[in-house]
């Protein structure tokens, strides 16, 4: 399992693609795919039967997964920034800091 500079909660911003510029709130990585899927992003239409779900069926909207290249994360002042990781002079452990501001990103 690879590090990666996103992780599940972060807020991004795509930054390739037909959704460039939109952001949203990871939901769910993929870590072996290198895939995420980001909240209200990349919308694919999908066919579905009837379930217990959905007992008429029909088309559902959903997310569809985002590679994590395009992916770049939005720090507190609500801009992209490139990540990086240092270690905690405290406790010991790698943080993730924000290369435009220098913040620590929590």
């Amino acid at each position: 399992m690879t590090k990666l500079h996103v992780k599940k909660g972060d807020n991004v911003m795509l930054i390739a693609g037909n959704n460039k510029g939109q952001s949203g709130r990871i939901l769910i990585i993929d870590n072996e795919k290198k895939r995420a899927i980001v909240e209200g992003v990349n919308m694919i239409s999908k066919h579905t039967k009837p379930n217990a779900d959905n007992p008429k069926g029909g088309i559902i909207k959903q997310e569809a997964p985002v590679h994590i290249s395009n992916l770049m994360l939005i720090d507190k002042s609500g801009k992209p920034t490139r990540t990086g990781r240092n270690k905690d002079e405290k406790t010991g452990k790698t943080i993730r800091i924000s290369k435009k501001s220098g913040e620590v990103i929590k």
